[in-house]
């Protein structure tokens, strides 16, 4: 039988964590970052076309209006998002805010961690400093699935997601960490370009939004 919603281990607390969610503090929800923040992914049977933050923003607003706004493009790299997003973003004024950023950068010919770790602490610095709850998430472990993608690119990964911890430790924001979910050596939470989650890779991607606010309410 077909892994679907209901059957999902993963997602197996859910109803639980909506529950612990209701009357939740948040009130302005913004999404920052490229095409995975965007919400880019492919579909999944069983699991229904839903996003991450979609999910996510469902469950803040079940007993009252949650403004959720998504910044996020395609494409962008860390500075890029610093610049045209992160304006916007805390004019908004947002309460709580995620963002997914700096996988852009590793498919650059010359990749700068200590660059992007500059952007990534610019961008979450200023949300924190704005009072926003921040969650940062890191990239998933694709070669966990894909041994033969290892290399290039790849490599870079860890030190990307080393960074972004880093930079939320010194700004007491909270982590996504994609990166060691079980999930990552499961075939089927990524689209076939292998660098977006399916909609089961968002459904997860959300539960762990929710695990994590649930705790720090």
């Amino acid at each position: 039988m077909s892994m679907t919603e209901a059957t999902d281990p993963y997602l197996a607390d859910q109803e639980d964590l909506e529950k612990q969610l209701t009357g939740a503090k948040w009130r302005r929800l913004a999404v920052l970052g490229d095409s995975i923040a965007e919400g880019m992914g492919e579909s999944t049977p069983g699991y229904a076309d839903r996003t991450w933050f979609d999910r996510v923003h469902a469950v803040l607003s079940r007993t009252h209006e949650v403004d959720l706004r998504n910044f996020a493009q395609r494409d962008l790299r860390a500075a890029d998002i610093r610049a045209t997003q992160l304006p916007a973003a805390a004019e908004f004024g947002p309460d709580l805010a995620v963002l997914i950023a700096g996988g852009n950068d590793l498919f650059r010919r010359s990749f700068e961690p200590d660059a992007v770790e500059a952007d990534l602490d610019a961008i979450i610095g200023t949300l924190r400093a704005g009072g926003a709850t921040v969650i940062a998430v890191t990239l998933m472990d694709i070669v966990s699935a894909v041994p033969q993608l290892a290399g290039g690119a790849m490599d870079r990964l860890p030190i990307l997601n080393e960074r972004t911890r880093a930079v939320c430790a010194r700004h007491g924001a909270l982590v996504l960490d994609a990166f060691v979910h079980p999930m990552c050596a499961e075939r089927d939470v990524y689209s076939a370009d292998f660098k977006h989650p399916t909609m089961r890779g968002h459904a997860i991607l959300a539960i762990e939004t929710l695990r994590l606010l649930a705790a720090a309410q």
